[in-house]
């Protein structure tokens, strides 16, 4: 019996073939678009998915990555790479890969190098850093990163001016997460503490105002 690993269009089909038959496909994996990849990647599951995909598409995802520079794929492959999913761990490349998504203005990787950042994960520990990545990020609407912003500029990091920024995207913030819900509010009264209450009643405005 010989397996063969055949590369179409962004699907991955196995073959199976056994002295006499003719090969027959036993599982086909569609590679994901942009979009379904963002998707995946806002629920936290990419990874997950590509072990799930038992790691067929490694070679799909790094040409994607390295080749095309997508940023959904760029951060992904960073990912694999920083955490040796599917493939072996070179921290120092993969985030190189989430920089380069992040230069492209991809919200889930300059969030994530805002986390890494704050937290000393992977990389050294550069709360001020953490907050021009996550500043970014909270910009282009990342709920994650207004949060993880707000909290650090409540420990004292970052500037002061960007304060009402932080409290109106928090203001305006929709989650049905109690959880993440509690964690606004914190923040909001905390941010409040630090601010003048006309630069408060300056952020309670619409989005879109």
């Amino acid at each position: 019996m010989s397996i063969f690993k055949i590369i179409n269009c962004g699907i991955v089909v196995l073959l199976f073939s056994v002295k006499g038959m003719a090969a027959e496909p036993i599982k086909a994996v569609e590679l994901y678009t942009q979009d379904e990849l963002l998707m995946l990647i806002s629920k936290n599951e990419h990874l997950d998915r590509v072990v799930l995909d038992r790691c067929q598409l490694v070679q799909d995802i790094e040409a994607r990555a390295e080749t095309l520079k997508i940023p959904a794929f760029q951060f992904l492959w960073g990912d694999m790479l920083a955490w040796g999913v599917c493939i072996d761990a070179e921290p120092a490349r993969g985030i190189s890969y989430m920089k380069e998504a992040a230069d492209q203005g991809l919200a889930p990787a300059l969030e994530q190098l805002g986390r890494y950042y704050a937290q000393g994960k992977l990389v050294q520990l550069d709360k001020q850093r953490g907050v021009v990545y996550l500043r970014e990020a909270a910009a282009l609407g990342n709920l994650s990163a207004q949060i993880h912003l707000a909290e650090l500029f409540i420990e004292g990091y970052g500037s002061p001016y960007d304060y009402e920024d932080a409290y109106h995207w928090l203001y305006n913030a929709i989650t049905d997460d109690k959880d993440i819900h509690s964690k606004i509010a914190n923040c909001m009264q905390n941010l409040e503490k630090l601010m003048h209450p006309k630069a408060v009643r300056s952020a309670k405005r619409p989005l879109d105002s």
